[in-house]
């Protein structure tokens, strides 16, 4: 394979575009250097097999491997361009690989090696000049926002930053005849893992020099930075940030992240169901919101009957008991509380569980006051209490039919359901 001079792009390239954010990085509000991102991708990957392809693009959960890999990058608040480093070859493999994500990246076709493809990567960057770059293997597809977060803020202009793993199996040095001549004190020996992070001009000028010099043995870019005396900080890594080698390595990748055919999510739903009776008064207060009425609901607290039937409908789906458990009317402090109090208590033990909110799905039964006008408001208060996006919440009113106590006006009743996923799976 031959690299293209000074980072020249492939004809697939295309300048990296991401959708404009009126806020600041979290790099630049800090004073960290904005970043890029150089994914090297132009391996053959032949201890993997060469039955699918280069292992890069073999698919993991229904998508390639770097597919998987460049998404985080781009996602990444900090990560501005993101260049991909592919052999001359790929084009069309990594179109098929990215889809539309390849619209948002700059390829780069790469070198002979990983050491010369990672500075034909470097080069292509040379016009935007960022303060920061990570270096990373596009065949480690479990790096997460964290592990980046970590090796970002380990960046300046002096040094580099290398996540890495302590290493905890003995070892040994093999001799020319087989046996062990040595074991090795583990003490201070750290597994290198990538994103590796550099201020952008010293770690293009380390590379530049070790290629005019002809050293290109170097197994990764931490080493190039030694070779040049930049220091560079070790960051804790991460044990799941592993780089997919061997063929199993890819078979245990797609196992891991694709759902279990078998698996059957915890998904649990609540059902809360409040009445009470109005008395004399201006207004009535449901879902949150205080409506303009001829009577006020009767109450212990502001008789919220709406989140009284909500709170029992979220305590309802970890087996907490229902609203009187948590708050009860005899107890003096409630008089005349807000009943959001209740419904933040009951998210937060929900929450404490590893609970998620799905939705909530609340029905007001009465005849008078109307509920139409107020439902956007009420949908703000619950979307807002719940912590959940506003499409989550559904508010609707039905009558009675002039039947029974609902029908007579003398009071409102709600029935909520609530849909919360809990961590794990359905027990058998």
């Amino acid at each position: 394979m031959t690299g293209l001079r000074k980072g020249k792009l492939s004809p697939l390239a295309k300048v990296a575009t991401k959708p404009l954010r009126m806020e600041k990085s979290r790099s630049e509000s800090s004073g960290k250097l904005p970043a890029a991102a150089v994914i090297v991708a132009a391996g053959r990957g032949e201890r993997a097999g060469q039955v699918d392809g280069p292992k890069q693009y073999r698919k993991v959960a229904g998508r390639a491997v770097l597919a998987h890999t460049v998404e985080t990058f781009l996602r990444h608040r900090d990560i501005g361009t993101v260049a991909v480093v592919i052999h001359a070859d790929d084009d069309a493999l990594l179109k098929q690989a990215l889809g539309s994500l390849v619209e948002r990246v700059t390829v780069v076709h790469g070198g002979a090696t990983r050491q010369e493809s990672t500075r034909l990567g470097l080069l292509a960057l040379q016009e935007e000049n960022p303060g920061a770059v990570l270096i990373h293997d596009g065949v480690r597809p479990f790096a997460d926002a964290e592990l980046i977060d970590r090796v970002i803020a380990s960046i300046d202009e002096n040094h580099g930053a290398l996540p890495a793993l302590p290493v905890s199996d003995t070892l040994k040095r093999e001799a020319t005849d087989g046996t062990i001549s040595a074991t090795v004190p583990r003490a201070g020996l750290h597994a290198a893992q990538t994103p590796q992070g550099f201020p952008y001009a010293p770690i293009l000028a380390a590379h530049q020099a070790a290629h005019r010099q002809g050293h290109g043995d170097f197994t990764d870019d931490a080493a190039i930075a030694e070779w040049a005396e930049m220091p560079v900080r070790i960051v804790a890594g991460s044990p799941d940030n592993v780089k997919l080698t061997w063929a199993r390595d890819i078979a245990m990748a797609d196992q891991r992240l694709s759902p279990s055919i078998n698996a059957f999510p915890d998904v649990r739903t609540g059902n809360g169901y409040d009445v009470h009776s109005f008395e004399a008064g201006d207004h009535v207060t449901l879902c949150g919101v205080a409506i303009p009425h001829t009577k006020k609901l009767s109450g212990h607290s502001d008789a919220d009957v709406c989140l009284h039937a909500l709170t029992d409908a979220l305590l309802a789906t970890c087996g907490a008991g229902d609203i009187g458990t948590h708050f009860p009317p005899s107890d003096p402090q409630w008089k005349g509380a807000a009943s959001r109090i209740f419904v933040e208590y009951a998210v937060k033990l929900v929450r404490s569980k590893g609970g998620r909110i799905a939705n909530a799905d609340v029905t007001l039964i009465c005849e008078a006051p109307r509920i139409g006008p107020h439902r956007e408001a009420m949908t703000a208060e619950l979307s807002d209490m719940l912590g959940i996006d506003a499409g989550r919440v559904s508010v609707k009113a039905t009558t009675n039919e002039r039947l029974g106590f609902v029908g007579r006006e003398e009071g409102i009743a709600a029935i909520v359901t609530a849909s919360v996923v809990y961590p794990g799976e359905l027990p058998e």
